[in-house]
């Protein structure tokens, strides 16, 4: 009776000290399950949504003109939308265009555009030619005027430039408080509206390649842009673009069937300053997407 107690105990003990080492060696490869954190919408309207691909720190440069470009992260964006304060630009008097005279060979321009499946476009304001009342065209450039630019698209559209009428009502001067946007309306139809000093203008424009569901790229852009010169490397000038500033910029996202305006801080966007940082003076003001920008051709 006594021999049969003890085998008991001894059984007792034996399944004690296997239960504790197994759990210690489980423990050894436990990794805790993590609780997955979902952000609220206004949380993915400020830092990212679920599906956002965040951009690339850096880009290789187009060669062509002097440029300031932020480009942002790609997901479902229909568009963008800014406010900026139009630069001024000072012309290399040693730059004449030798074709026409009047003009210089270096140019302003501030826009904004996209990629999306394929398909780029240049989109906003360009320094150009005007017609005066009485219909005569002036032999320089004296106003920023609305141009529209796009790639073509597969074999399914040609590319494509074009301005806005040479009208008084569609001419905007350095100084002036601009609101300038870009926005999928359908499938392959963008609108592109141009509206401050007084001044609007509206415009819906055919683009095959952007489509509601398709994820894409947008981007602004402030440049000095050289005659005849795109693909080529920049040409020495000492021509500037002062005075630029975008108040604010944002993206437009469809959650739920609601359009939001998501913020292109930085965290949004690739900082591209070409052909070198040493070409702009850059300054942040207070919120994360408001900068002032100056070009230099020559630092």
């Amino acid at each position: 009776m006594k021999r049969e107690y003890i085998l008991k105990q001894f059984v007792i003990a034996a399944v004690i000290i296997s239960s504790i080492a197994y759990i210690s060696c489980s423990s050894d490869n436990y990794e805790p399950v993590q609780p997955v954190i979902k952000k609220s919408l206004e949380e993915q309207i400020q830092t990212g949504f679920i599906d956002e691909v965040l951009p690339a720190t850096t880009s290789p440069c187009f060669q062509g003109a002097f440029y300031r470009k932020a480009m942002s992260s790609q997901d479902y964006w229909l568009g963008i939308k800014g406010e900026f304060i139009v630069p001024t630009l000072i012309d290399d008097p040693n730059r004449v265009n030798p074709a026409k005279p009047a003009q210089f060979l270096d140019n302003a321009s501030v826009y904004l555009g996209g990629t999306s499946d394929g398909q780029e476009t240049d989109i906003g304001l360009t320094w150009e030619v005007i017609k005066d009342d009485n219909g005569a065209v002036s032999a320089d450039r004296k106003a920023f005027r609305p141009f529209l630019r796009r790639t073509a698209y597969k074999s399914e559209e040609a590319a494509l430039y074009k301005n806005a009428p040479a009208e008084k009502r569609y001419y905007w001067y350095p100084g002036e408080t601009v609101t300038m946007s870009v926005q999928v309306i359908s499938a392959k139809k963008i609108r592109f509206i141009v509206d401050g000093a007084g001044k609007h203008y509206e415009e819906d424009f055919d683009t095959a390649g952007y489509q509601p569901g398709i994820k894409a790229v947008f981007k602004r852009v402030n440049a000095i842009d050289q005659v005849s010169n795109e693909g080529k490397p920049v040409q020495a000038t000492k021509a500037k673009v002062v005075g630029g500033k975008w108040n604010k910029v944002v993206l437009f996202r469809k959650v739920d069937g609601v359009i939001y305006e998501a913020p292109m801080t930085t965290k949004r966007y690739t900082d591209m300053r070409c052909p070198a940082s040493a070409n702009f003076s850059i300054t942040k003001n207070g919120s994360d997407d408001s900068e002032s920008i100056d070009i230099m051709g020559t630092p």
